[in-house]
């Protein structure tokens, strides 16, 4: 905005014309200005250097010089669509200036050369005259020379949806510092709505100097964090992609030295490098988040970024906005008070629950509106007597005044005429005349409804007998019909989820820009309770440190400003939370953007609310946010299942490779048993895990910590002592039938079957954590009743096609030999179920202790 004083149009009848147009040659158009597009291929070159995905295409490349085509086009396919998915998601996510741009660029009507002309809203330029109008939106931030009952929508920039007054300018500057919201002031800002009244503009500032385009530009600044998850598997991968180059290169030399054979030991090094190539690590990433994407949009919730649902399952804190979040972003009457104190709440918006007493009141208050009003507050009202005008003509309108916060509609039917008034209630008293203890109660009972939260008007009414109007409504003879009291009500599922958060050691904070008395009833009502209400006055006074110390308590911020919603995101990630925010406004963009998980409104959220964010709920359900949270603990838990299962297969499969090195027997697995196995692994790690139901105490657990690897200690010895029994199973398998003299073919085919069923044994021993054995064999999932039906079909047919078994050179089995594999199997199940026990207990001492979840939740300071 530009901070030099203009006390008055430097034109009387608006710029010239040539003004106007050097002015736009000068300044630019009011608009954003245009980021640096990035072509397809520069998009293409940054995906390509994304670790993750270079593994993928080189996991690819080395399965096609093995010749295994169908592995190589698999992670082929997982590199393309990783690529394609990223560049839409780019693309997609520069879209936000371009929906800043098409709203601070409405039509405006302007005065140039004294004359009246409409022109499109990037031609607006500083010191153009803008005409405003009820249902025009403003084009860009001016200065008020002339407005008459002036009232503007300003909820994109504060998130509030009450409309609030304008007077004249008196002298003020527009200025930087200025700020939307408040009654009262000279200005008005672009994108903002004309919702009563109209006035004439003198404009200050256009395109990026707006308080509109200083937003966006505070969104293009910030950058999104990569996602934790993301970075941990990538470590995992690097990790296990080194070991297992390791492990081949000494299969392969020790093999030559020992066995005297380079031909072997390069099948044996290739077939050990298939099965430990950890591919499986990328794909069930890249899957459990599709998957998860897919899952949450059945629920109405649409993913702008996959990993963001895993994010949201550790979130310590999640910030909401209040208007449009919390409450429903309509204004409703919440009470009537008669003058004799009578109180009727209504139970809906409707007009029979209107109970006779109150009719007249409400009557009153609706012949006081607008007929066609843009006020929420008088949409409210006509919702409750919309038959009050029938029959009656609207004479005059009194509006708004700086000294008289009232306004007067003065109405005939069939003669007879009345004057119906509403405003301020300490302005309607004054018209009616009440003073002394008639006004000292009726001002207990206003701050009474207003530390409920609610908006007050005070409502009267005087008879016109047909004489000429007077010039001023104090001049009626008004009596006191009562007051009215508004709230935006609750959402309905607000409280419920509120109480999920915090079950599952969630600290949900409101920020808003209303006022503490509002935020507070509010609060109370979703459950919060927070001990502290902290006003945008108080918070400025604070230090980043102290700031983030107050948020630790129950806390709630009210007359926020956005830039400092954004200083409250920052504080709240720099002490160690991790920050999921809700929106729906313009002013939610930037803190939206920041927070690790920007959670928007889709239903009355602006397009610069959902593209900053990550989530957007479809549906304006406050309550999905606590299925998204599930749904998120879920994803990290069955990713977890998935990446010790994987550990733990890798064991017996890398034993069977090696074992011929150091015992002399024949090399029994080779590339085709290994593509064999890599058709149950994948798809068991991809798709049988993500399918798994979430555990019983998943929402009464803490969040975990984000610091924590993928792959903790335990988690890493527990799929070691997995995959060290599943070895011994196997190896003994193949130790037992190599002393009984079984031949090299059948050898081959009694122990593939052992490891396969293994694998299978490993498959439920990993289903769950704290569940028992009964529940994981029985807990329905399709997905494992398929992998495991293919997985019988392919061993019966591999021994009964002789085709098949010629492919991998099996020999026959008989009854005792299957007998001796589901042995192993059952075995390996037990031993391992069993081991399960002291894990199993440690996850019911936690579930039993849900006091200390929010003492948990809060990363150690």
């Amino acid at each position: 905005m530009s901070t030099d004083p203009q006390p008055a149009p430097m034109f009387p009848n608006g710029l010239s014309a040539a003004e106007a147009v050097r002015r736009l040659q000068t300044e630019g158009f009011n608009e954003l200005p245009q980021a640096g597009s990035r072509s397809i291929l520069r998009l293409v070159a940054d995906v390509l250097k994304e670790p993750m995905l270079l593994l993928l295409l080189g996991g690819a490349g080395i399965y096609l010089a093995l010749g295994d085509t169908a592995e190589a086009i698999l992670l082929g396919v997982f590199a393309s669509a990783s690529v394609f998915i990223t560049i839409v998601q780019e693309a997609r996510t520069e879209r936000v200036l371009e929906s800043l741009r098409d709203l601070s660029s409405p039509r405006a009507l302007v005065i140039r050369d004294g004359e009246r002309i409409r022109i499109a809203g990037r031609e607006v330029v500083r010191g153009d005259l803008i005409v405003l109008s009820e249902g025009d939106r403003v084009a860009a931030d001016a200065v008020l020379r002339d407005c008459d009952d002036l009232l503007t929508d300003e909820s994109l920039l504060t998130g509030e949806s009450v409309p609030v007054r304008k007077r004249p300018a008196a002298g003020e500057a527009m200025d930087a510092a200025t700020v939307a919201g408040g009654d009262d002031q000279p200005f008005v800002f672009s994108g903002s709505l004309v919702v009563r009244g109209g006035g004439i503009a003198e404009v200050m500032a256009t395109g990026p100097h707006t308080a509109i385009g200083r937003i966006g530009q505070s969104v293009t600044a910030l950058e999104t964090e990569t996602p934790r998850l993301r970075q941990q598997t990538r470590r995992l991968v690097v990790a296990f992609a080194i070991g297992g180059a390791i492990v081949v290169a000494i299969t392969v030399v020790l093999y030559a030295m020992y066995r005297g054979g380079w031909l072997e030991g390069i099948l044996a090094g290739i077939a050990l490098g298939m099965s430990m190539l950890p591919e499986e690590f990328p794909v069930v990433l890249t899957v459990f988040l599709a998957m998860g994407a897919w899952r949450i949009s059945q629920a109405r919730v649409l993913t702008r970024r996959a990993s963001a649902i895993e994010s949201l399952g550790a979130a310590t804190v999640l910030c909401s906005d209040k208007t449009g979040t919390l409450t429903q972003n309509r204004m409703m009457v919440a009470r009537l008070v008669l003058p004799d104190g009578g109180v009727l709440q209504p139970a809906t918006a409707t007009p029979e629950a209107i109970a006779p007493p109150f009719r007249d009141l409400v009557a009153t208050a609706v012949l006081a509106c607008d007929p066609q009003s843009h006020d929420p507050m008088e949409k409210a009202l006509h919702a409750l007597g919309a038959d009050a005008t029938a029959g009656a003509t609207l004479q005059r309108r009194y509006g708004l005044r700086p000294d008289l916060l009232a306004m007067t509609n003065v109405w005939s039917r069939d003669g007879a005429g009345v004057a119906a008034a509403k405003g301020a209630p300490e302005a309607i008293a004054k018209l009616c005349g009440v003073d002394g203890g008639a006004l000292a109660a009726l001002q207990a009972r206003v701050e009474t409804l207003a530390a409920e939260g609610l908006r007050v008007l005070g409502v009267a009414e005087a008879s016109w007998s047909g004489e000429a109007l007077p010039d001023a409504q104090q001049d009626f003879a008004f009596s006191f019909r009562g007051l009215v009291g508004f709230a935006d009500p609750l959402r309905p599922e607000v409280k419920d989820a509120v109480a999920e958060c915090r079950a599952a050691g969630v600290r949900v904070i409101m920020i808003t820009g209303d006022y503490p008395a509002t935020a507070t009833a509010i609060a109370r009502q979703a459950g919060i309770d927070p001990e502290r209400v902290i006003a945008g006055p108080e918070l400025a006074d604070l230090d980043d440190d102290a700031l983030a110390l107050a948020a630790r308590a129950p806390t709630a911020f009210a007359r926020i400003m956005p830039e400092q919603k954004l200083r409250i995101v920052t504080a709240l990630k720099a002490d160690g939370e991790i920050v999921a925010m809700t929106g729906d406004g313009v002013n939610d963009a930037p803190s939206l953007k920041a927070a690790h998980i920007g959670i928007a409104m889709g239903g009355r959220g602006t397009d610069v609310a959902r593209e900053a964010s990550a989530i957007v709920l479809l549906d304006d359900d406050f309550g999905s946010i606590v299925k998204a949270i599930r749904l998120g603990r879920r994803i990290y838990d069955n990713l977890r299942k998935a990446m010790s299962f994987i550990l733990a297969v890798h064991f017996p499969i890398a034993g069977l490779a090696l074992l011929p090195l150091v015992t002399g027997l024949p090399l029994l697995l080779g590339p085709v048993h290994i593509a064999f196995l890599e058709m149950i692994i994948d798809p068991v790690c991809s798709l049988v895990f993500e399918a798994e139901t979430e555990e019983s105490d998943i929402m009464r657990r803490p969040p975990r910590d984000p610091q924590e690897p993928l792959l903790p200690r335990p988690l890493v010895l527990w799929g070691a002592l997995q995959g060290i029994l599943a070895m011994l199973a196997t190896g003994g398998v193949l130790l037992l039938a190599h002393r009984n003299g079984m031949p090299d073919d059948e050898l081959r085919a009694l122990v593939f079957f052992s490891l396969v069923s293994v694998i299978v044994s490993l498959i439920f021993v990993n289903r769950s954590f704290s569940s028992s054995l009964r529940e994981a064999l029985l807990r329905p999932n399709r997905m494992l009743l398929l992998v495991i039906g293919f997985v019988v079909a392919v061993l019966a047919t591999s021994l009964t096609l002789p085709a098949a078994a010629a492919l991998f050179r099996f020999g026959p089995l008989h009854a005792d030999d299957l007998a001796l594999t589901a042995a192993a199997a059952i075995t390996t199940l037990i031993m391992l179920e069993l081991s399960k026990f002291p894990l199993r207990a440690a996850l019911s001492r936690r579930a039993d202790k849900p006091d200390q979840v929010v003492k948990a939740a809060s990363p150690a300071r």
